[in-house]
């Protein structure tokens, strides 16, 4: 069975579709695709630009990374880890904004974030980096108040509520890419691709970006499909609703590393899908292999 075909019959089997994209980096012909050229939710990958957009704000000197600010979790964007999930006022440094950002998807931080650098900067961004087609429109306060406006909902929690009613399909703007912030898988693995080669920012801001994608602390999506020894995932997950995905970084001891996006849309919007995140690593685990094969 083909690689294409394998990865197909992985997300049937997990009620989902998908679109992949995986890169060997440093040698572009070496790559592998399903839908990679398609328009994709990126829900929370979207701070994977954002990132990257604050790295070139460090380099710029628009902020300074130990500069701290005070947050107050009562007055910031919810969500189930980071800064709003305390009790009380909190300094954070800019940069360490940005690594609770990463390492456990802080909504709060990214829209403390994005408040500070502006769309416009994470826009120009993208279109220095050649990422025409990606687009971010606007921060995860964003996202959940346009969903409560379409559900009919005064508060985001119970429009996930609703939205994780699966006794009633529903097609909301947040799975549609024509409104939410949106990307390709191969554009994802591109600005991975540029990352890996300093290519984005300084090559000490650049470390700094590969640090915090290091440090994701989510183990079970594309992570899972490599519990080995001698093996560094560093990626950065989205979940929304129905909406799950992954972008990563696999590097093996000795070997090229490969940047490979897993974009999905299960047909259940549970808030947890365990078989749809191991599909997504079944997915990556596959596209790394294959490409894997042919060892530069």
């Amino acid at each position: 069975m083909s690689v294409e075909r394998r990865i197909r019959a992985v997300l049937a089997d997990a009620g989902a579709q998908g679109w992949v994209h995986a890169v060997r980096l440093g040698a572009g012909e070496h790559e592998l695709g399903i839908g990679a050229d398609e328009l994709v939710v990126t829900a929370s990958v979207y701070k994977l630009p954002l990132l990257v957009a604050l790295a070139r704000a460090f380099d710029a000197g628009v902020l300074d990374p130990r500069e701290t600010i005070r947050l107050d979790p009562t007055s910031c964007t919810p969500g189930p880890t980071g800064v709003s999930i305390f009790q009380d006022p909190v300094r954070m440094s800019w940069r360490d904004l940005g690594a609770s950002m990463v390492s456990v998807s802080d909504n709060a931080a990214a829209d403390v974030l994005l408040g500070a650098i502006g769309l416009e900067a994470v826009a120009d961004t993208l279109a220095d980096l050649g990422l025409d087609r990606t687009r971010v429109v606007g921060g995860t306060a964003d996202a959940h108040a346009a969903l409560a406006r379409e559900m009919g909902t005064t508060s985001a929690a119970e429009a996930f509520a609703l939205l994780a009613d699966n006794d009633e399909a529903r097609t909301v703007r947040a799975y549609d890419p024509s409104y939410a912030s949106a990307t390709t898988p191969r554009e994802m693995t591109r600005l991975l691709e540029l990352i890996w080669a300093d290519e984005v920012a300084s090559p000490q801001q650049c470390a700094f970006v590969r640090r915090l994608l290091g440090q994701q602390a989510w183990m079970h999506r594309v992570r899972a499909g490599f519990p080995f020894q001698g093996v560094r995932v560093s990626g950065k997950t989205g979940t929304i609703g129905a909406v799950r995905n992954e972008v990563s970084v696999v590097e093996f001891d000795g070997e090229s590393p490969v940047a490979v996006a897993v974009f999905t849309l299960a047909a259940r919007a549970d808030p947890s899908l365990p078989r749809v995140d191991a599909a997504i690593a079944e997915c990556a685990r596959i596209a790394v292999t294959d490409l894997r094969s042919g060892r530069l």
